[in-house]
């Protein structure tokens, strides 16, 4: 479908300017669904003009839902947040809005529902944020059955906040906390971005789930050792037990920034979090997944040591 109307919420977030460039590129018409309308005027220089609208819409709002998703051919959801807290809590944000989410777009007649939940969704995880990421899903499809749900790993990309985070702490710390003995697969964001296009072009791929993972899997260590060959930094990478880092969680959890861990994080760290071995994933929408080796100099490049050799990489 050719000029189609796509209801984006959370387009002004990490994973959603990549998505309204995509849409904007392909001539789609973009409605960018955020809390703060202003805030997402910089979209608009990504399509041309009219063609990318910033409206304003709170998933805790069920009025300003409906009117952000009338007339539109597709809605993507993208909202989500890693600190449950007061109106931004993981029931509210994970469950309740993607719930009225859902509903809104059947009463509307949208054709086609993309919503972004998380790798390690499970009503039995141990972690807080799993939990309700499993949770929101059941709310989507209840009201919404041909919604396709996209679960990606850690997301990495130039506004991330992991790798920019130890990329960070190298300037500042003399050391590197390996945190735990878990597995990652970090996806690149302009896959994540494809994959919803993929999935909003083919209305075969209505009802699926897709778990999107990198080509690539890290231990923690593994992945300080990326960040500093990538920064020219030596420092110390030393291993720190999960209990320990549980325990000093109940204190980070109330610093800003760079330190800051919550306990319900660390039981995130305490498992893998790869793609599980024969679940669809990013294959089965065409897409080779891009290795974070040939993205991470294209934007770890500030934190660069200014008197170490530079870590040569050709991005996509």
């Amino acid at each position: 479908m050719a000029h189609r109307l796509i209801c984006v919420f959370g387009g002004s977030g990490f994973i959603g300017r990549h998505l309204v460039r995509r849409l904007a590129a392909a001539g789609d018409r973009v409605r960018v669904a955020v809390r703060d309308p202003e805030g997402a005027l910089f979209l608009k220089p990504m399509g041309d003009v009219g063609q990318i609208v910033a409206v304003p819409a709170d998933l805790g709002h069920e009025a300003s839902v409906r009117l952000a998703v009338a007339g539109a051919d597709a809605v993507v959801n993208l909202v989500g947040t890693l600190v449950s807290r007061g109106r931004h809590s993981f029931q509210a944000l994970h469950v309740d809005g993607p719930r009225r989410l859902a509903a809104a777009a059947r009463d509307a007649g949208v054709r086609g529902l993309v919503h972004v939940s998380a790798l390690g969704a499970a009503k039995d995880s141990r972690s807080a944020y799993a939990r309700s990421k499993a949770a929101g899903e059941d709310g989507v499809r209840a009201s919404f059955p041909g919604a396709v749900v996209l679960r990606p790993a850690v997301v990495f990309g130039p506004e991330d906040d992991f790798f920019n985070r130890f990329a960070a702490l190298t300037g500042i710390s003399p050391v590197l906390p390996a945190l735990g003995a878990a597995r990652f697969q970090p996806v690149y964001v302009g896959d994540v971005a494809d994959a919803a296009m993929a999935t909003l072009a083919a209305p075969a791929h209505a009802g699926k789930t897709f778990s999107l993972g990198g080509p690539r899997l890290y231990t923690m260590r593994e992945i300080m050792e990326l960040v500093l060959a990538q920064t020219g930094r030596r420092r110390a990478v030393v291993s720190v037990p999960l209990g320990l880092v549980a325990l000093e969680s109940v204190f980070l959890q109330f610093l800003p920034g760079l330190l800051k861990l919550t306990p319900d994080q660390v039981r995130l760290l305490a498992v893998d979090n790869v793609v599980p071995p024969g679940e669809p994933g990013l294959a089965e929408l065409g897409i080779a997944p891009t290795a974070a080796e040939a993205i991470l100099p294209t934007y770890l490049s500030r934190f660069h040591n200014p008197f170490a050799p530079r870590v040569l990489g050709a991005a996509r």
